[in-house]
């Protein structure tokens, strides 16, 4: 291996090389290349060009959505070339992932070609779904097998966590250790070892989950729209549910695997299992494959003069419209926030209901409900030890590699172990004698004990949970920190070594009086008991969406002006003081995290943030401004408003924000009314070019909240100004807490008392205040921006600009803040901002009035 890897060493890569430019081939050399890793990306040479395969699937990465890229510099790392040609790049690779056609003997004869030419300690692995590891190593010389495993990512790689490991048994373990370790480390991956058996753990699991799905629809009289009304959030897992999943996946893709299951599983039960359907074979030799043909369970038609989608009827193979499945249990399960109790509810409600008449005590959405979740829980259970040797691999792979809230023995305890076997037992599902004995015994699949996480096994005992030791747990957090105080939206704990942690979960990852309540509490106790503070929440996949725009329609509507006035002062006083405060604080952000959530990270001495976070400062969206001390804390985020001289990462990031924004501007002048040029030069100077520093840094903050930009990943939010140069990324979110625990302790121990003192601002007063607001002025005079678009804007330029102050002042932060206050309260009592408002709380999207 490169580097010999030892316990004590890391591999590295800085060179790999991806065999097959199809789709996922394509997608993974891209991944790679986000992390600052030179790619080759080698297919069959074309008569067109040697490599113009090759070729074409790299200038395709930049147009897919969601995209695979990071970045489209990304795109540079990556070489494209061709098998036949370019077998001597592999010499210089420290890993060459194959992701060829999905056929043995397609594998087994690249494997054959390209070995010699191999570096003799380099890593090699295949990324087949579903063909046994041993088989394809079989055509690999000897030297190389110990360096060979399965290594498949999960499609898109960029944004399913799953990563199953499949060593084979001339697999050397610390190479497989050494994958893990950086898959885990550097692509922030979710690992799993699986066996060497068909379909590993996530497609054995997920794709008898599939066709359960369609057996229960069939037999249940139900359509596929109905399924997918229950089988998205309702039962934790993503919103394409099950038909529209099928759609993304392709039906050939999905009638191939399940074809190759049934032809290696060893029993017969099993093999009848995977047995598609003749409408489904149907589908595939018509071309139905689903999203990539345009047409499979649903197909987009024009209706009454709109696009709508209609789904297919399986039995007569014939389009309808769509009809949701009615049913009181939906409804209810649905202002259930809890994915586990929704989940348990929704099962529950289908006593007594055994067609699509919902009447009596149960109904047809909980029939379903049950049907797949029952079977479920016996096949997954049955699968252990086949699959994989403990239970956490499958839950982990379930959540990981097919975006479920809780895996399947997760789901399991959160209904109740004994009372879901015991009726899985009167509907004649077999439960396995080692769950059979947690039952009887009223013992839990996972607990947590003085060293961590664990869990149960087929032998009827406990063995600890396997994982990175950076991996802080919800679990563990409730087993292991110490509550120190608690509302219902918020927690402050006990992290140890002296670092407090402030977990957020407020209803719906909203900011309430409680998340405001804490903000006081951890202000107040942390200096006392603690040496810092991590702010963060264990709630997934959002860390937090902002204020309750329910609640603050609903005041503003009451006329309720003071009570807004106070809850966002104490919002914006709860935050400084946290600030302020000689401890520091450092936020862990992930996922999502808008407008106020995202003012909850920005006054910590440093963030942590997830790669894979989407942040930005959404509130003109809704008709208001960033009134949490975002649009101050994006000004001192801003080189010239510190006086410090812009260098390296920092003039990189302006670089980057002033380009993308002459982007943006021109593609969506005609939406938010900006033409990038009237009054001041598209460089951010004065119209006259005399330079002003701080005037064109000022002018970026107030672009990026007036248009809403969010963040496409953290490295994107350092562009925009959100994150700092000196913030930490972290490309594994379960990490997030230990990189952020780190961080505060490094803070703690350097004693800088200057980053805990209040600091000023400059104001630039009315001259450049008109000069922001010009081109917008303009663009409402032309109709390409609506008034409230001005009057908005008006208000952020009064902000940003330091109000009446005068120009060439300083003023501090309560300044700043007590105008974004003013500013807010203000626009809460426009007409058109709560029509705003109240548009994205139905439709989730906004309104240009």
């Amino acid at each position: 291996m490169a580097n010999q890897t030892t316990a004590e060493d890391v591999w590295t890569v800085r060179r790999a090389a991806v065999i097959g430019a199809g789709t996922m081939g394509a997608q993974i050399a891209a991944l790679l290349a986000g992390f600052g890793i030179e790619c080759e990306l080698l297919d069959l040479p074309d008569p067109a060009g040697r490599d113009a395969r090759a070729a074409a699937a790299r200038k395709k990465l930049a147009a897919m959505r969601p995209s695979p890229l990071f970045d489209r510099g990304d795109l540079d790392r990556i070489r494209p070339g061709n098998v036949e040609d370019h077998r001597e790049r592999l010499a210089d690779c420290d890993w060459v992932i194959e992701a060829v056609f999905e056929d043995l003997d397609v594998k087994r004869s690249t494997w054959a070609a390209l070995a010699p030419h191999l570096r003799a300690d380099a890593v090699a692995s295949t990324n087949t779904s579903s063909i046994p590891i041993t088989d394809i190593a079989a055509a690999l010389p000897a030297g190389l097998r110990p360096r060979f495993m399965g290594a498949h990512f999960f499609n898109p790689p960029r944004y399913l966590r799953l990563f199953e490991l499949i060593p084979t048994q001339e697999t050397d373990p610390a190479v497989a250790a050494a994958v893990q370790r950086f898959g885990s480390e550097t692509l922030g991956k979710g690992c799993v070892l699986a066996h060497d058996v068909p379909g590993f753990v996530g497609n054995r699991i997920g794709l008898y989950v599939l066709a359960e799905t369609i057996r229960a629809m069939r037999d249940l009289g139900l359509g596929p729209d109905e399924v997918d009304t229950v089988t998205g959030p309702p039962l934790g897992r993503p919103r394409s549910a099950t038909f529209r999943t099928l759609d993304l996946i392709g039906l050939d893709v999905y009638v191939d695997i399940c074809d190759k299951l049934r032809a290696t599983v060893p029993e017969a039960w099993e093999q009848e299992a995977f047995a598609v359907p003749g409408f489904l074979r149907e589908m595939v030799a018509r071309g139905w494959l689903g999203d990539k043909t345009r047409q499979g369970f649903y197909k987009a038609v024009e209706a009454d003069g709109r696009r709508e989608f209609h789904v297919l009827d399986p039995e007569t193979l014939a389009y309808r419209p769509q009809r949701a499945l009615a049913a009181l249990s939906l409804a209810a399960a649905r202002r259930i926030e809890d994915s586990g109790a929704r989940i348990a509810a929704l099962a529950d409600s289908s006593y007594g209901a055994d067609s699509k008449d919902a009447a009596g005590s149960g109904d047809a959405a909980g029939a379903l409900a049950w049907r797949i979740l029952s079977r479920l829980f016996a096949f997954a259970a049955a699968k252990i030890p086949e699959v994989a040797p403990e239970i956490a691999s499958v839950d982990n792979a379930m959540r990981w590699g097919f975006a479920w809230s809780l895996g399947p023995f997760e789901t399991w305890e959160a209904m109740g172990i004994a009372e879901t076997a015991e009726r899985m037992a009167r509907d004649g599902l077999a439960v396995p004698p080692w769950v059979a004995g947690l039952a009887a015994r009223r013992e839990p699949f996972y607990r947590c004990t003085g060293a961590g996480t664990e869990q149960a096994t087929p032998q009827g005992a406990y063995a600890p949970v396997t994982g990175s030791q950076r991996a802080l747990s919800l679990p563990w957090l409730q087993s292991q920190a110490q509550t120190v105080e608690r509302r219902t939206g918020a927690t402050l704990r006990d992290l140890g070594d002296g670092i407090a942690f402030l977990d957020v979960h407020g209803a719906k990852q909203t900011i309430d009086a409680d998340v405001l309540d804490m903000l006081e509490v951890a202000a107040a106790r942390t200096p006392d008991g603690f040496d810092g503070l991590v702010l963060s929440s264990h709630v997934q996949p959002n860390f937090c969406v902002g204020a309750n725009l329910a609640v603050i329609l609903q005041a503003a509507q009451d006329r309720q002006w003071d009570a807004i006035e106070a809850f966002i002062h104490k919002l914006q006083y709860g935050l400084l003081a946290l600030k302020r405060m000689p401890a520091p604080v450092v936020t862990a952000l992930y996922g999502r995290a808008l407008g106020g959530g995202l003012e909850l990270g920005l006054s910590a001495q440093r963030v942590v943030a997830a790669r894979e976070s989407y942040v930005g400062l959404v509130e003109t969206a809704v008709g208001l401004v960033p009134a949490g001390g975002g649009c101050k804390e994006l000004l001192l985020r801003l080189p010239a408003v510190r006086g410090e001289e812009k260098t390296g990462s920092g003039l990189q990031g302006e670089e980057k924000m002033d380009s993308r924004l002459r982007e943006e501007e021109k593609m969506d002048s005609r939406l938010h009314g900006n033409d990038g040029n009237a009054a001041r030069g598209n460089d951010g100077r004065a119209a006259d070019g005399s330079p002003s520093a701080v005037a064109a840094a000022v002018r970026r903050a107030f672009e990026t909240i007036r248009l809403g930009k969010v963040s496409q990943h953290a490295p994107d939010a350092v562009v925009l100004g959100y994150l700092r140069a000196d913030d930490i990324i972290e490309a594994n979110p379960d990490h997030l807490l230990y990189r952020a625990k780190a961080a505060a302790l490094a803070l703690a121990a350097d004693g800088d008392a200057a980053r805990y003192a209040p600091v000023q601002l400059p104001v630039l007063g009315a001259e450049e205040r008109e000069a922001l607001i010009a081109p917008v002025a303009e663009a409402a005079q032309a109709g390409r921006a609506t008034a409230h678009d001005l009057t908005i804007a008006r208000k952020l330029a009064f902000i940003l600009t330091g109000g009446d102050a005068r120009a060439g002042a300083q003023v501090d932060e309560e300044h700043i803040i007590d105008l974004e206050r003013e500013a807010f309260v203000s626009l809460c009592g426009e007409p058109k901002t709560q029509d705003r408002i109240a548009h994205i709380l139905k439709t989730g999207k906004p309104l240009r009035n």
